[in-house]
């Protein structure tokens, strides 16, 4: 039993670094044979001016004229010593860039995904509590009408009614000038950002636990319980709720980098200082050190939490271990 456990151990993480790899190689071809020159990142307006012989020398100096394939030989070797290389645009290291922004990123899309996950399992179970009642129906309409606008046309909505019509919260950025330890600022700031990703995400999973909840009250032994006397609440709270949970908690382990990605979206509409912006920002410029490490961070946030919630869901629900081989197979989400 150990030797087993000690080799899924070993498959997981095998079968974790080689998808690493494949999206390293992968983000970094594409990179690289987009469109645009890197130069302008690092040098600006003065790649003009350069003569030809000028920019051969830059591009050396920043490791741009080799093989695709001798770059990235020289790429993922520093890598493994912690070294990501300069920024072009920032000139800087990357680790500082990154390092200055990710505490933003992870505030906004960790409160965000806290809220989703709280308020999707109340509106879920509140829903399927009223099924087809006025507040049900409600609720599904306005959740459907929510979840089909798209998070840039909200935020867009949300900066014009809020930051320019009524004036009421900022519209861009962390904080304000010189507020950067102001609590209250920064809790004014992340109102309209945190809404979006909230409102553009909440309905989906709420909807997915309204459902699996349903199909575990149609369930044979919600019928026995029934006949012993159980209210209809009694049996949707004590029985349908354990049942449905370890269905939910896998897909909000898998929810999680979706959740993140929603963030990156709204950032750049609301220019606030995160990851997202800095990815965008990098791909416009060719910024391609920086490039690397948010898609690998990303990437590997993604590989990681589909991997988790396969290990997961086979712990806390045995029908899915004995469904996907003792919890070594894919995810089954409702």
């Amino acid at each position: 039993m150990r030797k087993l456990c000690i080799s899924k151990i070993l498959y997981n993480m095998g079968k974790f670094a080689l998808r690493v790899f494949a999206l390293s190689v992968l983000v970094f071809l594409i990179s690289r044979l987009a469109p645009g020159d890197p130069l302008y990142a690092y040098y600006g307006e003065r790649v003009e001016k350069m003569s030809v012989a000028d920019q051969e020398q830059a591009r050396e100096r920043l490791g741009l004229h080799e093989p695709l394939f001798t770059q990235y030989a020289r790429w993922l070797q520093a890598a493994f010593h912690g070294d990501f290389g300069i920024s072009y645009q920032y000139k800087t290291d990357v680790k500082e860039v990154i390092a200055a922004r990710i505490g933003n990123t992870l505030v906004l899309g960790g409160l965000g995904f806290l809220l989703i996950f709280v308020f999707a399992l109340g509106l879920g179970l509140f829903c399927a509590w009223r099924e087809d009642r006025t507040a049900d129906r409600i609720i599904c309409r306005i959740g459907t009408v929510t979840s089909c606008v798209p998070e840039f046309w909200l935020s867009l909505l949300f900066l014009l009614v809020f930051a320019v019509w009524l004036d009421w919260l900022p519209g861009s950025g962390a904080y304000s000038v010189g507020e950067e330890g102001n609590v209250a600022d920064r809790a004014a700031h992340l109102i309209l950002p945190l809404a979006v990703v909230v409102l553009g995400h909440l309905w989906y999973y709420a909807f997915q636990v309204r459902n699996r909840l349903l199909e575990e009250v149609r369930a044979d032994y919600v019928l026995l319980a029934r006949m012993k006397g159980l209210s209809g609440r009694q049996v949707l709270f004590r029985h349908c709720l354990r049942g449905a949970l370890p269905s939910y908690l896998s897909m909000m382990a898998v929810a999680l980098p979706h959740i993140l990605g929603g963030t990156y979206v709204v950032e750049t509409v609301f220019s606030y200082p995160g990851i997202g912006t800095l990815a965008y920002e990098s791909a416009r410029y060719q910024d391609y050190n920086i490039l690397m490490v948010v898609s690998l961070l990303t990437g590997t946030l993604v590989i990681f939490c589909n991997l988790l919630a396969g290990i997961v869901s086979g712990r806390i629900d045995p029908r899915m271990r004995i469904q996907n081989g003792a919890g070594g197979g894919e995810v089954r989400n409702f």
